[in-house]
């Protein structure tokens, strides 16, 4: 097992916040986080590219070729890996691999399950020490909680993991009767996101989640914060929350 891997399996579930770029990666990991991974909507957002469409191969592995060789633990958000060819994307797993990072998300968009299967198999044939974590959509991206959409996230992990998978992730998930359902039936970690109406990360953890993402949560948070002090010095007001220093801020420079 590897260490990142090993992330997944302690006492308490793996918090793996998002990063979008050099310096949000640098500053998570010095409030103590073990691993930080990328968010495809961040990296998207920072080159000016859309997200979910394949747009941002290049960015995605220039950022993981900056952050590969940091102490810590690397897993980088690959959409459906830029291709639907499964060699190309191993290919870039490949690539990924070689710089540093020893994760891979990968999300369906709820195509075809045999296509994704495809991918993972490959991904694992050409870097089997990269942990892939196979993400489905059907409730990112689909109707609800029914039954109907419960089977077809339950065919997709199930082929997900037969293909060789690390663990499954199923974004979009906060009712936490399903959620430890989905464990019991699971041989491999589960990953939800955090989201701030659903469950508390304690909760998650109860019913048996060994990872959390915070997904492009941070970064849209810190555009938050950016629009209220901006708003807050055109009303004569002082800005408030945290604010790293420009020394602090300049430290994150890879030396």
């Amino acid at each position: 097992m590897t260490a990142f891997a090993d992330l997944h399996h302690q006492d308490e579930p793996l918090l793996l916040p998002n990063a979008w770029d050099h310096a949000s990666a640098r500053a998570l990991a010095g409030q103590g986080f073990r691993a930080v991974a990328t968010t495809s909507l961040g990296v998207a957002a920072v080159a000016g590219l859309p997200d979910g469409v394949a747009a941002t191969r290049e960015e995605t592995l220039r950022l993981a070729f900056a952050l590969g060789s940091e102490p810590f633990q690397l897993s980088v958000d690959a959409e459906g890996g830029f291709s639907d060819d499964p060699d190309e994307v191993a290919e870039f797993a490949r690539e990924l691999y070689a710089v540093g990072a020893v994760g891979i998300n990968l999300e369906d968009g709820l195509g075809p399950v045999a296509r994704h299967a495809a991918k993972i198999a490959a991904v694992k044939k050409a870097a089997p020490a990269l942990f892939v974590n196979a993400r489905t959509d059907t409730h990112w991206l689909g109707e609800g909680d029914g039954d109907g959409n419960t089977r077809d996230t339950l065919t997709r992990l199930d082929a997900y993991r037969q293909a060789g998978a690390d663990g499954v992730f199923v974004p979009g998930l906060t009712d936490l009767r399903q959620i430890a359902a989905l464990v019991r039936h699971l041989d491999v970690p589960l990953n939800v996101l955090y989201s701030p109406g659903g469950p508390p990360v304690a909760h998650l953890a109860d019913v048996g989640v060994r990872r959390i993402s915070l997904g492009s949560l941070l970064y849209r948070r810190a555009l938050g914060a950016a629009l209220e002090a901006v708003a807050d010095i055109r009303a004569g007001r002082m800005p408030t929350g945290v604010t790293p220093s420009y020394d602090e801020v300049a430290g994150f420079a890879t030396r």
